[in-house]
């Protein structure tokens, strides 16, 4: 296969979302977001394998991440969901964080213009001991943030998924043809040369056993 061919872009496509799964990783774990943090490291694994069994021309493990794909789009359209509050769901609950802390999304207080206003605690003393009153100025909300991440995951894993299909098709077409011409059955051909082989060790026994040479020796006389 060529390098314009779909294993390419498939593994262009591999490589595309490695990499966003690794951003979005390192801001969930800046966001302390446990449940998207396990999410995004199965994600990786399942990526890798893909782009392993592409490049290695392995079709059972494509097939296992073209299903993860559609787990994948499942899990991003209901972060979607979550941040836009869809059926009930708050962007203000501890849902992402197994109701462990309190924490948001790391572009709630870091986002693009943002300014996070503090002052401390009233009645306790000590310069590290303060609370947020607001944070102002934010050019785009967080939330509208995560829903673009979540959106460009979709996209590139459905596009992953169409050409992983396509791959595991021509993989599965070519070792068919293989298999027709005889690349992996090398029967025919021990059969053809087992014939011929044993008779010629039982002419070479005879004529070199006892009752061989008894026999040449009575054709002799």
């Amino acid at each position: 296969m060529g390098c314009c061919t779909g294993r390419c872009t498939l593994i262009f496509l591999c490589t595309l979302q490695l990499l966003a799964a690794l951003e979005r990783q390192v801001f969930d774990f800046l966001g302390y977001q446990w449940a998207p943090i396990l999410a995004n490291f199965l994600h990786i694994i399942i990526v890798i394998l893909g782009l392993f069994g592409t490049i290695q021309y392995r079709p059972r493990y494509i097939v296992v991440y073209a299903i993860w794909t559609a787990v994948w789009v499942t899990w991003n359209i209901f972060i979607i969901c979550f941040y836009l509050e869809v059926g009930g769901l708050s962007k203000d609950s501890e849902l992402l964080t197994f109701n462990i802390s309190r924490h948001q999304s790391w572009w709630s207080e870091n986002g693009p213009g943002c300014v996070r206003k503090e002052a401390p605690m009233p009645g306790i003393k000590g310069l590290d001991n303060h609370s947020y009153i607001s944070v102002i100025g934010c050019a785009l909300e967080y939330r509208y943030i995560e829903v673009m991440h979540s959106s460009f995951q979709i996209l590139v894993a459905l596009v992953g998924f169409v050409y992983a299909c396509y791959v595991v098709s021509v993989f599965t077409e070519e070792e068919d043809s293989f298999d027709f011409i005889g690349g992996f059955d090398p029967f025919p051909l021990y059969h053809v040369n087992e014939k011929p082989t044993n008779l010629l060790f039982k002419q070479t026994y005879l004529l070199i056993s006892p009752t061989g040479f008894s026999g040449m020796e009575g054709m002799n006389k």
